[in-house]
């Protein structure tokens, strides 16, 4: 198939995954089309028992389609950069030192429990696999996804706090957790020599790089802008700047993720108040709103194609089903250490640890890290591991979610 078959094939299923959703589940857009996904999937692969040919076809058709390329290459920039631009750093200021705390310590914490509980799980279940690859699983799944869960907060009704909260440390987290998988990747596989200052240095250079670096484009694209009353035009910067400034914050080697975050902050608030008029900003943030919601269906129309082309043999669902109390628990103590560090400089909400550990989805961008892992001995079992705790992550934190803020109010 052409990569404009494989488009429209893609599209047209995912968008029939959205009309089922509508008309009989009716759950929030992006969990529906999982689910249903899922649920298509799962149906597929049973009646391969009975029609070997169909589910073969099946597997070939979603082999093609390069799922961590897809992310990492076409969706992610432009999903957090939308993401960003809609972000009020005014509001952000105020939680500022929780989100780095979360998106950096968080991070690292939740990377050593996980690796740490899941060797322990992988030994007592019969399993040879490294603890550096179990560290390399723990920072794949440590990113938390706003994605999925800003529609249910806000119907809950959450606060505002807790809003900036996950949307704060899910933009930044990304660009750690990609740093931290890509170290920890180097290091398993022989390709790095392990040296404290060595991957300190790598660390700093990839963040304080993309920190720069998004700054310098964003502010440069502000004025870009300053000069043009064509929203059209307009918005064609932007598009550049997300990912023609992702593609370049690649190849300078400093952290892409967190560059477009920057890029989308300084345009979504010093560019829109100093650069655009009133009708080119409505306009700029109406399409980027579209796009992103547009792209998350088919990201998560992806997630639940997945599956057909795993082999998630027994061994490997009772791993992944071990391992969701493992990164449950991470979770909690990546959030509570944080949180108590900061409760003496400011008042705290005392069902935040709960909520933000409930709180914290897991999504595409940890299936594309898993997909991306080399070869080696227990691929396979990371892999179906993390589709795992996704699945779970979306279809039952998800959607017990805004039950239990709703509860926790009362």
């Amino acid at each position: 198939m052409t990569i404009f078959q494989i488009t429209g094939a893609l599209f047209t299923i995912v968008a029939l995954f959205g009309v089922v959703n509508y008309r009989l589940i009716r759950l929030p857009d992006t969990l529906g089309i999982t689910a249903v996904g899922l649920v298509v999937c799962l149906a597929i692969s049973a009646l391969g028992f009975v029609y070997p040919g169909m589910a073969i076809a099946a597997r070939k058709i979603v082999s093609q389609v390069d799922f961590s390329d897809i992310v990492f290459h076409g969706l992610l920039s432009i999903l957090l950069f939308a993401g960003a631009l809609h972000v009020d750093l005014s509001r952000m200021r105020t939680q500022r030192f929780t989100v780095l705390l979360l998106a950096t310590i968080g991070v690292v914490i939740s990377t050593a429990v996980v690796g740490l509980g899941f060797f322990y799980v992988t030994q007592q279940l019969g399993h040879q696999v490294s603890l550096l690859w179990c560290l390399t699983f723990g920072a794949l799944i440590s990113p938390t996804d706003p994605i999925a869960v800003l529609s249910v907060l806000k119907r809950a009704g959450a606060s505002e706090s807790l809003e900036t909260k996950i949307t704060g440390e899910s933009l930044f987290n990304d660009g750690t957790a990609v740093v931290t998988f890509a170290t920890l990747v180097g290091l398993a596989t022989g390709a790095n020599e392990f040296s404290a200052s060595a991957i300190a240095i790598d660390l700093l250079r990839e963040v304080a790089g993309a920190l720069a670096f998004g700054v310098v484009l964003g502010f440069a694209a502000s004025l870009l802008l300053r000069g043009i009353d064509s929203y059209p035009v307009e918005i064609l910067i932007t598009l550049a700047l997300a990912t023609g400034g992702y593609s370049l914050a690649e190849v300078l080697h400093v952290s892409a993720p967190l560059a477009v975050v920057i890029m989308g902050l300084v345009i979504g608030n010093h560019g829109a108040l100093t650069s655009m008029s009133a009708k080119t900003r409505e306009h700029l943030f109406n399409f980027w709103e579209l796009l992103d919601e547009l792209l998350n269906l088919i990201l998560f129309g992806l997630i639940g194609l997945e599956i057909i082309a795993l082999s998630l043999q027994l061994r490997i669902v009772w791993l992944g089903l071990a391992a969701i109390p493992v990164v449950l628990f991470a979770r909690a103590v990546s959030v509570a250490i944080p949180l108590l560090a900061l409760q003496n400089f400011r008042r705290l909400n005392r069902h935040s640890t709960l909520v933000l550990t409930w709180g914290g989805l897991r999504g595409g961008i940890s299936i594309a890290l898993a997909l991306s892992l080399p070869e080696f001995e227990g691929r396979e079992m990371l892999i179906g591991a993390t589709y795992l705790v996704v699945v779970f992550s979306l279809l039952i934190q998800a959607t017990t979610l805004g039950p239990l803020i709703r509860r926790l109010n009362r």
